[in-house]
């Protein structure tokens, strides 16, 4: 499970809600990992997949507009590392996590959890401190 703290704010109040449903698919994600009564989560896999694609294209564009807004230097390198996130997530071989599903499931979890570590805590908190 992974828990909001106050570190992970960077003082935006809607991009900070917006990370928070980023910290509430990944505890979908463990949630599924955990659940030892369904054998075939490949179904959940691939709705919480989109479900994360969708949602990063939303706050990033969100993002974006509001360091645009506020004529971010960092602007372009930072929404070079949205379109690496994106890519990521499309690039999952869905015939692959069929195969070895809580395999991918924690390579899922695994992946959000290290985006939160580090663009949230490192490189969202430079748009604050420009």
């Amino acid at each position: 499970m992974i828990k909001w703290k106050d570190e992970f704010s960077i003082g935006i109040d809607e991009i900070d809600e917006q990370h928070k449903k980023i910290f509430d698919i990944a505890n979908e994600a463990y949630d599924l990992l955990k659940d030892e009564f369904t054998i075939d989560k490949y179904d959940r896999i691939t709705e919480l997949l989109e479900e994360l694609k969708n949602y990063a294209k939303f706050h990033f564009s969100f993002e974006e507009e509001y360091m645009l807004s506020i004529r971010y230097k960092g602007y372009f390198s930072h929404k070079i590392a949205h379109d690496t996130f994106v890519d990521k997530v499309n690039s999952y071989d869905l015939d692959a996590i069929d195969e070895n599903q809580d395999h991918y499931i924690l390579e899922i979890l695994e992946f959000v959890v290290n985006w939160i570590s580090q663009h949230i805590l490192v490189t969202d908190k430079k748009i604050v401190s420009q």
